[in-house]
């Protein structure tokens, strides 16, 4: 993307110094309009997440993903291993939709939405800034020795860290287990919810080793998603960009000097003054082009328009544009590859919400006991089937039968005829369908069986009931 013929940025990384060690980042505190922007969008953001787990809808928990039971409620509407395919489903249309942003608007979602950015930039560095200082305070604070001063900064952000950690692992263990268990451990206590409990401390742990000491390596170094947009992205797609035409015109970049015309010297608009480097939060120079560590924060947009208004220049030098834009000025094109990507998107999310509005709350499975024939009974004919009924709502059904829909026969529940089944819960049981021998069309006829709730019919299930090859 740069004129600049130096590719050796691309052959190392910020946070790793020459001799292959962690190197620490201490960005400078980023201002300006994309920042209070961010920080609207953010803390919206985090509201939301944080109220997920505890919202419910027809007492179904808002978000869950129960992974250990195989639960998984989406905005309210609960996924059982029966539903797996409109989980599958769910998660293709999340996929394609990533993949559509990022085609057209690259990496907005790493900057804007992604929780790992959100929790660091905007709840933890920003602690970090009151307890220790802007860039300078934090680098002089990193090589100073053990004094007072830095053993209580550091004990006092450490524990306030922690705390945070504490209250992360907390939500994030009611979207895997559920708020109401959650809530019954607090009640009960470590000792008799030790399983979660010690869920819970190695979450704590987690988070405070990301956002104490990972921290950006996170999205360098285990979020597939930055070597993604390699693929992704192209020169019509939208990112936090450098304009290197304006920037760097005929004779490059130059520090800024009073009186200059930069017009007619043929000098660049940028004047190297670095700031845009010193308050990026991977310590990358966005002047080099796209970088796989680039999230789109745009803390180098609000720090290089604040530059050029204090040195009498335009805005935008670094602004959100498309390659072709910046080179080409050439207008923003919904392209057939942005309109393929849509076109997919929208069939998915067709087929999701018809089969989400097709799914019934009752789902029954009724299968012949393997291994059994038919058996007379004077004029009838009868056979056994097993039958499993799943209930997915949170809701208690007191009446649960079972009719024959479109025969005329008998049906015969081994144990109570009238059977209750509880709010997510599943029965299961053996019946007997008997049926005239003279109604019987074939060697095998299929038979629908309805699961009513008193009158109210819940679901269909169909199988085949057999009998003799040849009638007399």
């Amino acid at each position: 993307m740069s004129n600049l013929p130096d590719e050796a940025f691309r052959d190392t990384i910020a946070t790793i110094d020459e001799g292959g060690k962690r190197k620490f980042i201490f960005p400078k505190k980023p201002s300006g309009k994309f920042y209070e922007y961010r920080k609207i969008v953010s803390y919206f953001l985090l509201a939301i997440l944080i109220a997920n787990p505890f919202i419910k809808i027809n007492g179904n928990q808002f978000m869950m993903f129960n992974i250990l039971e195989r639960r998984f409620n989406i905005f309210g509407f609960p996924f059982w291993p029966q539903d797996f395919y409109l989980f599958v489903i769910s998660m293709l249309v999340g996929v394609v939709f990533v993949i559509l942003f990022t085609v057209v608007f690259g990496r907005i979602f790493c900057g804007w939405i992604c929780p790992q950015t959100i929790f660091l930039e905007m709840v933890f560095r920003r602690i970090e800034y009151w307890i220790d200082g802007d860039r300078g305070a934090q680098s002089r604070l990193a090589k100073q020795e053990w004094n007072a001063e830095k053993i209580r900064k550091r004990l006092l952000k450490w524990t306030v860290f922690f705390l945070i950690s504490f209250g992360i692992a907390n939500v994030f263990l009611a979207y895997l287990v559920g708020s109401d268990t959650l809530f019954l451990m607090v009640e009960q206590g470590p000792v008799a919810q030790a399983s979660n409990f010690i869920a819970l401390l190695i979450f704590t742990a987690v988070f405070y080793f990301v956002f104490v000491w990972f921290r950006e390596q996170v999205c360098i170094i285990a979020c597939p998603y930055g070597r993604l947009q390699g693929v992704l992205l192209d020169n019509k797609s939208i990112n936090v960009a450098y304009d290197f035409v304006r920037g760097e015109k005929e004779l490059g970049r130059a520090k800024f000097k009073k009186q200059e015309d930069r017009e007619t010297t043929g000098k660049g608009d940028c004047i190297d003054c670095h700031q845009c480097v010193l308050v990026c939060p991977m310590g990358i120079d966005i002047r080099n082009g796209t970088q796989l560590e680039c999230t789109n924060c745009t803390a180098c947009i609000d720090e290089c328009d604040s530059i050029m208004e204090t040195v009498g220049l335009p805005k935008g030098l670094i602004r959100y544009a498309s390659e072709d834009e910046i080179e080409k000025k050439a207008p923003f094109k919904f392209t057939a590859r942005m309109k393929g990507y849509t076109a997919v998107l929208c069939i998915l999310l067709t087929v999701f919400v018809g089969m989400l509005f097709l799914r019934n709350d009752v789902q029954a499975i009724i299968l012949r006991l393997p291994g059994q024939l038919f058996q007379h009974k004077g004029d009838k004919i009868s056979n056994v089937y097993t039958y499993k009924i799943v209930n997915k709502t949170m809701k208690d059904y007191t009446d649960i039968h079972f009719k024959l829909i479109d025969q005329v026969g008998k049906i015969q529940n081994v144990g109570k005829e009238h059977f209750a089944l509880k709010k997510e819960g599943i029965s299961q049981g053996t019946l007997f369908i008997e049926i005239d021998q003279a109604l019987l069309e074939s060697d095998k006829t299929p038979v629908k069986i309805g699961v009513y709730e008193g009158n109210k019919l819940l679901e269909t299930a169909s199988t085949n009931f057999l009998g003799p090859r040849s009638f007399n």
